[in-house]
């Protein structure tokens, strides 16, 4: 390790302990969001004190205070001095368009979803690594096995998990979707769509082609009340009802698996991608998304996180693209094609 890090680092471990401390970096973050630090700061048309802020969230003035210095040490916020000698606070732009729940961008659920779903998980990471299984019943006191059920345990929890899926895909959809040139495919079907966002990011790409969402019952349902959007491009998204590995999957020229097939071990997988290939239409595909990891093990960061994430909360793993084109290849697609974005997600293309 020694000969990786330079004279500084050895004399003086600035990395290790900016990692060390990145978990409480994570919670300032995480912490404002659900105090509703940002919300009001966007709403505020001036910058503002602690105590005004303090007030409005009813939370301490002390506290607040130390809270906003941290975000504004992390350069989530500005600070300026008024003529009185008070500190106001005002947020960035960067605060606005991705942390406050108004924007078009904003990732509040994701964030929520992290705090209060993801982080308890880690918690519990040394016995993840030890046993080589989930946390869920340590966690959450419930069945390993079940993973869809511990994320869907209650209507509160459905809602923060399809959250963190739809501010995924307004963040990266559009670069998932024009990945490939994916205007051949008319009949589209995202097998656990979830919110619908991916969907309507690729009906807003192809406009020509149509999209079916189909997920569990609950997660349908779901979608329909709470993240049913008005786009003129809507009307190319339906959403169908049905459970993709124990029921039937409609034939469609295009199939989209996002942040699927890792939550499951190979043989589950293959499985899967075989009655898929069954179902697909001649020249018809599989795009795949997921975070791709390097072949020679050394990343990327992110992604290597991600796998963590599947073993502390799910029973699959983030895999190299060289997986993934076997497990195609095995069960009868073709010409596999794999685009790294650049962004957190990655796309595969395998034809039939």
């Amino acid at each position: 390790m020694a000969e990786h890090l330079s004279q500084s680092e050895l004399d003086y471990p600035f990395k290790l302990l900016e990692y060390f401390n990145g978990f409480r970096v994570s919670k300032v973050i995480f912490s404002a969001c659900e105090l509703g630090v940002f919300d009001f700061l966007l709403a505020s048309p001036d910058p503002v004190s602690a105590r005004c802020v303090a007030e409005r969230l009813q939370s301490s003035v002390d506290g607040t205070e130390r809270l906003l210095d941290a975000l504004v040490g992390i350069e989530i916020l500005e600070v300026e001095t008024g003529d009185d000698g008070t500190a106001l606070y005002s947020s960035t732009d960067v605060a606005n368009l991705y942390l406050a729940k108004g924007s078009a961008k904003s990732l509040h659920d994701m964030i929520i979803y992290q705090s209060q779903t993801v982080y308890p998980l880690w918690n519990n990471m040394v016995d993840a690594v030890r046993e080589g299984k989930n946390q869920n019943q340590k966690t959450f006191g419930l069945p390993p096995e079940e993973i869809f059920n511990a994320i869907y345990r209650s209507e509160e929890e459905t809602l923060k998990f399809m959250g963190l899926m739809n501010s995924s895909w307004v963040l990266d959809g559009h670069d998932i979707v024009t990945a490939f040139n994916l205007s051949g495919f008319s009949t589209v079907v995202d097998l656990g769509g979830c919110t619908g966002a991916l969907a309507r990011e690729l009906v807003r790409a192809y406009p020509s082609c149509s999209v079916t969402v189909l997920d569990l019952p609950q997660v349908v349902q779901t979608a329909q009340k709470h993240f049913n959007q008005e786009h003129d491009s809507t009307a190319a998204v339906v959403f169908q009802e049905g459970d993709f590995f124990s029921g039937e999957i409609p034939s469609a020229d295009l199939y989209v698996l996002a942040r699927v097939i890792h939550d499951w071990p190979e043989e589950k997988c293959m499985t899967l991608l075989k009655k898929i290939y069954d179902n697909c239409k001649p020249g018809g595909g599989v795009l795949l998304v997921e975070a791709l990891l390097f072949e020679n093990r050394r990343g990327p960061v992110m992604a290597q996180i991600f796998s963590l994430n599947m073993l502390v909360q799910a029973e699959g793993r983030e895999r190299p693209p060289s997986q993934y084109t076997a497990m195609f290849t095995h069960t009868g697609f073709t010409n596999v094609q794999v685009c790294r974005t650049g962004k957190s997600y990655d796309a595969i293309l395998a034809l039939r």
